[in-house]
């Protein structure tokens, strides 16, 4: 059970709930004797799992063909980079294993009017083989044919996704779902989303795919609640899947996996003797997030047993202070400290939060009379709530939600008269990942005694902005929402200023209206995270190793 169905489980039946639509009936187009890949087994038990879509058939290709195919070379150097760096674990696909035998299999080329096909009456046939589909299928489909980018780089078992980014030192990868119809042939992109470059190809691919899952569905979503193809985003938006690469691509992509690779094994010797650590420091200065210049921002610097993350700042009683996450060069887990910043600089004050598990994004906020924390603790799979019982040094459990889910980087704030939940949960088979998406939910307050999923869930997807980077700010009213720019393999390379245009249960719409890169100062490698307070501002940024 993923957490959607957990959280319907226990949601009472709302009286005013519309009648149940009629499932979307899905056919899933495969080459003959094609292994089912891990990603389609998740995507198989997501549409099994789901009372809006009705998997009816498998429609097989007896005579796969691929428009490219890629070189000897290419083809071999896929071979090896998938088979050392992107195996995985057998997905279990149980509802799968149990209904297997009520899904018929129907070879594509058995066309006409009056084949099983056809009176199976199906809405939309998700592509999963590269190749084009019989008319007499497509002109009978309600929604058309959807394929996700992925699948046009591939032939037989070599995938060339990520070569390409890899080699020209791309900042992200793109991932696209396109749609054709009877009306409309030629192939439209309908959503996208932007992931961070991973070190190998196949890792790239492997992880690429298992996500492209959470797109696909939350797009079959969509059109099972309106009945309507999403409009096609702009040209300007859309990222073509790439031809198989040639020779020079090849050894670039080869000689940068090389490189890659030596770079990983000494990463992993320094870090297996305490020696890779990461190291960030503070800046601070006088804006607010729709105006401030990190240029002109004082360092609060780093000590080696004091290095410090994700701050947030709280105004309190006419003092300023500032939480932060707190690790000591050699740490694997950090804490909750605090000071306060005053006129002679940064006083520390002492921790606040502390434990066996690794600690981060000390949210703090007041509601009431009352100060609260939604530290980070995904450790824990759980968010909690903390509530403070000594300012700022004494805090008892107050609330949880999502137990037993990984969630990261949460934040609540009220707008318009409710409150919600932003958080970056992480739904993964192979691939622990709190960068890829967002979730929202409608909450009753810091009790978290009521949640109700968006129903745009996750509302955004991509390494690119997904991830929170701090506190969710109304200025002007306008709604903005710091968020990571994870690129160019780095985790939190830069730091995105994202505009909430829209939010209510319907729909959620944002846009970046400003992104800080690590050049605002010389010597650093990242930034990632935002908060301001009064007329203050703090940022945190990655100091070059």
């Amino acid at each position: 059970m993923n957490w959607e169905a957990a959280l319907n489980a226990k949601a009472k039946p709302a009286s005013n709930r519309k009648p149940q639509a009629r499932p979307l009936r899905i056919g899933i187009a495969r080459a003959i004797g094609q292994t089912f890949e891990n990603w389609e087994l998740l995507l198989i038990e997501r549409l099994l799992s789901d009372r809006r879509f009705r998997l009816v058939a498998f429609l097989t290709d007896p005579a796969p063909h691929h428009a490219a195919r890629p070189g000897l070379l290419a083809r071999t150097v896929a071979r090896l980079d998938n088979s050392l760096f992107a195996r995985q674990p057998a997905y279990r696909a149980r509802r799968f294993e149990r209904a297997r035998s009520s899904i018929v299999s129907i070879p594509l080329d058995e066309t006409g009017e009056n084949s099983d096909r056809h009176r199976l009456q199906l809405d939309l046939v998700l592509r999963h083989c590269e190749g084009a589909l019989p008319e007499t299928l497509t002109d009978s489909l309600r929604f058309g044919v959807w394929s996700l980018s992925h699948v046009f780089t591939q032939s037989g078992p070599v995938n060339w996704e990520g070569m390409g980014d890899v080699a020209e030192g791309a900042p992200t990868s793109h991932l696209s779902l396109f749609v054709e119809t009877a009306r409309q042939p030629e192939r439209r992109a309908i959503a996208a989303a932007e992931f961070n470059v991973k070190f190998s190809a196949a890792r790239n691919n492997a992880f690429m795919k298992e996500k492209s899952v959470l797109l696909l569905v939350r797009e079959l979503r969509r059109l099972a609640e309106t009945r309507k193809l999403p409009k096609p985003l702009k040209a300007a938006d859309v990222v073509q899947p790439a031809p198989p690469p040639g020779l020079l691509t090849t050894g670039c992509y080869a000689a940068a996996l090389a490189k890659n690779v030596t770079q990983r094994a000494l990463k992993s010797v320094r870090r297996a003797s305490h020696q890779d650590t990461a190291v960030w420091t503070l800046y601070s200065g006088r804006g607010s997030i729709d105006d401030f210049d990190p240029s002109k921002a004082t360092e609060i610097p780093p000590t080696d047993t004091a290095i410090k993350a994700d701050p947030f700042l709280f105004h309190h009683q006419g003092k300023t202070y500032l939480f932060y996450e707190n690790y000591g060069r050699g740490d694997t887990r950090a804490h909750i400290a605090v000071g306060e910043i005053t006129r002679r600089g940064f006083e520390p004050i002492g921790i606040a939060l502390g434990g066996e598990e690794h600690l981060s994004f000390p949210f703090v906020f007041k509601h009431g009379d009352e100060i609260f924390m939604m530290p980070e603790t995904h450790q824990r799979k759980r968010i909690e709530i903390w509530r403070a019982v000594s300012f700022p040094l004494i805090w008892e459990p107050y609330s949880r939600a999502l137990e037993g889910w990984s969630a990261a980087d949460s934040t609540l704030f009220h707008h318009r008269g409710q409150w919600w939940l932003f958080t970056n949960l992480s739904e993964h088979h192979a691939f622990e990942d709190h960068c890829s998406a967002l979730y929202a939910f409608q909450v009753d307050g810091p009790e978290l005694n009521r949640l109700v999923s968006h129903r745009r869930n996750p509302v955004v997807i991509g390494s690119a902005t997904a991830r929170n980077g701090g506190r969710i700010f109304s200025r002007h009213r306008r709604l903005y929402r710091p968020a990571q720019y994870n690129a160019h393999g780095i985790y939190g390379y830069g730091l995105n200023i994202m505009e909430i245009e829209h939010l209510d249960m319907e729909d959620y719409r944002e846009t970046c209206v400003r992104r800080i890169l690590p050049d605002f100062k010389p010597g650093l490698s990242g930034c990632h995270h935002f908060d301001a307070s009064g007329s203050r501002y703090i940022l945190d940024a990655r100091l070059n190793a």
